[in-house]
């Protein structure tokens, strides 16, 4: 390749820890590596296994494989010179050669969950221990951790090779870069065909880690390489400087045809383990397809169904069907197993399935909002969820996120962040928990199962109870017109939730109009579902019949109310009443949103007009922006330091989930129109751009709308899953 490619890649297990580089197969962020592991999934994740820098010699001549970014600005060396091509899928693979050899190096991350994958198992047997005391799965689901990398390199040519394979290693926070010192040894043990590795920093032993292979013989020389740069981290304005160690390096002679297979494992060498082999590399590749396609249905076996267990609840009468209740419900889009399959369906599922991991401190599955630095969180999860989950089908995994933070539900509020172990969620979000509410309404609304609705009523109603009559951050529902209004200095409550120092760059304190919107369809369930359970043989049927009535009654009262809202003279939304009752009149997608809910208080005229307005001020190609550009205060570019980043980031950037509200709003109020964006830009993105195979978190807001932010974003894989035709 002429050209030094940096877009990227990306491979995970399940547990957080993941592998990253870029097609030039040069490292160019702190969060490169083909080995970050989860030391307490999916948290904890630290570097161990950098690279091997690779050299081949043919008739006598070597050349250099690799390519580095040095601290000076020099590229040196500069094998992407001879790298004739790059690949994604199955897994990433690389094609170096020149007229008389060929060498490929291919790359998989095992799934490091071992012992179950049935996410419902895992969550069903909860106890009432907080998440210090982490009620135990079933005793036949105790789940084991795998963190390991398989590399495999196969040669062809018309003459013997050698190829000469470096060790570069570290032990350090995957925030952070790795600094050569006195205090920062490594240890190495040699054992047939292995060696064990562990980092001894200030006399403190690291995570022990061991590399085998299928053949060569391994020479230990010691050495450290400094001053790494790291270009995109001098971008966004962080530490670009980077020292890894080699512990030595490994020579094997390969004849035409031959291959070398290695395997990076945490912990000690295991006696137990097979030898591995070069069919070991296939074997692992395969496996992966396979849970892919016990997933998603791709293979003979079916797919994941979902089955409803046996009722607990005798049904008085037959019941009308969700779509002909008196509240008005969008019909939510089914496309799971049973839909023709195209390679691009296909690869959209295999992104969807990086972000769903399993956090040990919960004991259930979770979602990583994004790669490379983000954690899970609960607002992006309970977003992302209809499309991760609910449209491949996968119910087991929706119902045990919604059961796992349905079970931390504190003071009315769902966590926003779950910690490790030992430590209390973080309930720092007044939305949570009414997207808990919208979310756990599509679950039922595909699945039907009103057990789970018993199961989880409780919980629906603490969370009525507690914005209604006050929670933290001074959250409670205006008496006098119904809305949910709150007031907190220093914090960002809603998706827009920057903080610099203790001054948020969108404050939006009094009432949002999404998190009102928000409560309106919360109400409009709750109404829905208390009438659904008065009809079982559950709780008390005439006191769930008023209940019902109750919830309508206040639903009418906040539609009334959510015209406040409305403002004439632009024909748009206010996107918050603040406080002392002064409207913000700026133009946000969140307006957007307020249309895109199953239940929406706005009429047809004003729908309209809204997404009228988005269209012209908010719609790119890669989906809404955060501000009108006609604003002063927009940001066209998201780029420059932390500060300068984050003053950005709600101010005009582009953020690609928005696309799926918009197209839901415009579904709704535009219905025999057809949609004004192309999705060519997206598709392309997705398949050739930034994260191949993934779609980044945010966008510029000025053309050429270059893709920034995390690379590869949960809810922007999981909008496209729920509308991509």
């Amino acid at each position: 390749m002429a050209d030094l490619d940096t877009r990227e890649w990306v491979l995970t297990n399940g547990l957080g820890s993941f592998a990253s580089g870029t097609v030039s197969d040069v490292r160019t962020r702190t969060y490169h590596g083909w080995l970050f592991t989860a030391t307490n999934p999916p948290s904890g994740r630290t570097l161990l296994f950098s690279h091997l820098e690779a050299s081949l010699e043919v008739l006598g001549s070597v050349v250099a494989l690799g390519t580095n970014f040095w601290g000076n600005g020099q590229i040196e060396p500069t094998g992407y010179e001879l790298l004739r091509s790059f690949d994604i899928s199955p897994v990433p693979k690389w094609t170096w050669g020149q007229d008389n050899w060929q060498l490929t190096r291919q790359l998989v991350m095992p799934y490091g969950l071992v012992g179950t994958e049935d996410w419902g198992l895992l969550t069903e047997d909860w106890g009432q221990g907080g998440i210090s005391n982490v009620p135990s799965p079933m005793p036949n689901a105790h789940p084991q951790f795998c963190h390991r990398i398989l590399i495999h390199y196969r040669y062809e040519g018309s003459h013997t090779a050698i190829l000469r394979l470096r060790l570069l290693i570290a032990e350090r926070d995957f925030h952070h870069q790795q600094t050569a010192g006195p205090k920062l040894q490594f240890s190495q043990m040699l054992g047939q065909q292995q060696v064990c590795l562990q980092a001894i920093n200030s006399g403190r032993f690291g995570i022990p880690w061991h590399l085998r292979w299928t053949q060569g013989n391994y020479q230990p020389d010691a050495v450290w390489y400094w001053y790494y740069g790291l270009p995109e981290e001098t971008k966004r304005g962080l530490g670009d400087k980077e020292d890894l160690y080699s512990p030595g390096y490994l020579i094997v002679t390969l004849q035409p045809g031959d291959a070398v297979t290695l395997e990076a494992r945490v912990g000690f060498p295991d006696l137990t383990l097979s030898v591995i082999t070069d069919k070991t590399f296939a074997e692992a590749v395969e496996a992966e397809q396979d849970r892919l396609s016990q997933i998603f249905g791709w293979g003979e076996r079916g797919g994941n169904q979902f089955k409803i267990q046996n009722s607990k609840f005798k049904i008085k009468q037959l019941l009308p069907p969700a779509s002909s209740l008196p509240l008005p419900i969008t019909p939510y889009p089914q496309r799971g197993p049973h839909l023709p399959h195209s390679p691009l369906w296909e690869q959209l599922l295999k992104a969807s399935d990086q972000f769903i991991v399993y956090r040990a401190s919960i004991a259930g599955p979770t979602v990583i909002a994004g790669y490379h630095w983000f954690n899970d969180w609960g607002r992006d999860t309970l977003i992302a969820l209809p499309g991760l989950a609910l449209v491949p089908q996968r119910f087991d995994l929706a119902k045990g996120v919604l059961r796992t933070f349905g079970h931390y539900c504190r003071y009315g509020l769902i966590p926003n962040a779950f910690p490790d172990v030992n430590g209390e969620p973080i309930y720092n979000s007044i939305d949570a928990a009414l997207w808990w509410i919208e979310t756990l309404g599509l679950y039922l609304e595909a699945t039907q199962d009103w057990n789970f609705l018993a199961e989880q009523f409780p919980v629906v109603q603490q969370i009525y109870k507690a914005f209604v009559g006050g929670t933290h951050f001074n959250i409670q529902v205006d008496a006098t017109d119904g809305l949910v209004s709150w007031d907190a200095r220093g914090v960002a409550l809603t998706w827009m939730d920057v903080v610099i120092g203790s001054h948020p760059v969108t404050p939006r304190y009094g009432k949002p109009v999404e998190i009102n919107a928000l409560w309106y369809s919360a109400l409009c369930w709750l109404s829905q579902w208390a009438e659904r359970l008065s009809q079982l043989e559950y709780g008390e049927p005439v006191r769930l019949t008023k209940q019902a009535q109750r919830y309508a009654q206040q639903a009418q009262h906040v539609k009334t109310s959510l015209q406040k809202f409305w403002n004439p003279q632009l024909g748009y939304l206010y996107d918050t009443i603040e406080p002392d009752d002064r409207r913000n009149f700026q133009i946000r997608p969140n307006a957007v949103l307020a249309l895109s809910l199953q239940h929406c208080g706005f009429s047809e005229q004003q729908g309209c007009q809204i997404l009228d307005l988005a269209t012209a001020s908010l719609l790119t190609p890669y989906g809404l922006r955060s501000l009108d550009p006609g604003d002063p205060e927009y940001k066209g570019k998201y780029q420059g330091n932390q500060e300068q980043r984050d003053r950005a980031y709600h101010q005009g950037t582009v953020w690609a989930w928005l696309i799926g509200p918009y197209i839901r709003a415009w579904q709704r109020f535009y219905a025999q129109r057809s949609l004004p964006f192309d999705w060519q830009p997206l598709r392309d993105h997705f398949l050739s751009d930034a994260c191949l195979g993934s779609i980044s978190e945010i966008f510029d807001g000025d053309l050429p709308h270059t893709p920034r932010g995390a690379i590869a974003q949960a809810w922007s894989v999981a909008e496209l899953i729920r509308h991509i035709q």
